[in-house]
């Protein structure tokens, strides 16, 4: 008898490798406003099939010439761009850090590509794509426009859209003095997408061994 096949996420997402990720900028314009922070978190399928958070990767990012430094944002994340104690990097040191390891990890999961999970993910998207753009980095792992939206999963599983009360609906506990960290925020929506899609799993998994309704068409 041959032995059962390990579940993988590439099977299980059509190819593609979900990273998780969150920024936090200077503004919201992705063209103008500083990129201050990126986080990462990859995902990896335990033998159960299960979805599980793993490793965070994070950088502290220097703005980069001639950004926007928005100060109302700057005062609600409770950032000093250009703090000593940031160890902050540039752009494209920065990206190689984070997208060095998701590279490594697609290979290894046997998938095309990664694709963007985040809490609202086009505004993340946006402003990695601008800073991919501005350091001419050829080697941007994510998918160019496809995402997985944690808004709409969290409302769809939970009945939650904001990110602490989806976090929390999913039975995690949340810190709102840690929030609004990239590294932070990035761990807590790994946590909700997978408890989403293994909920997601589970609840197939009970449909699969209900019997089906009988249906009368009509003629």
């Amino acid at each position: 008898m041959s032995e059962p096949k390990q579940p993988k996420i590439a099977d299980r997402f059509r190819g593609f490798l979900p990273v998780v990720v969150d920024v936090e900028t200077a503004g919201f314009n992705s063209k103008t406003d500083a990129l201050l922070e990126i986080a990462a978190v990859l995902l990896h399928m335990d033998d159960d099939g299960c979805l599980q958070p793993g490793e965070t990767i994070n950088a502290h990012v220097e703005p980069f010439a001639g950004a926007n430094l928005d100060q109302r944002s700057l005062d609600f994340l409770g950032i000093d761009p250009f703090h000593p104690f940031r160890f902050a990097v540039p752009e494209k040191e920065a990206l190689d850090k984070v997208f060095a390891p998701i590279r490594k990890e697609v290979k290894r999961q046997e998938c095309s590509r990664a694709i963007l999970v985040g809490h609202n993910p086009f505004f993340d998207l946006g402003f990695l794509k601008e800073a991919v753009r501005r350091v001419k980095c050829k080697k941007n792992p994510f998918h160019a426009f496809s995402t997985f939206d944690t808004v709409t999963l969290g409302g769809l599983a939970f009945g939650q859209t904001v990110l602490a009360r989806a976090v929390k609906a999913a039975g995690h506990e949340w810190d709102n003095e840690a929030a609004h960290s990239a590294a932070y925020d990035a761990e807590q929506t790994a946590k909700l997408f997978c408890a989403v899609v293994n909920r997601w799993r589970e609840l197939e998994g009970t449909l699969m061994l209900s019997p089906a309704p009988d249906v009368e068409i009509s003629s």
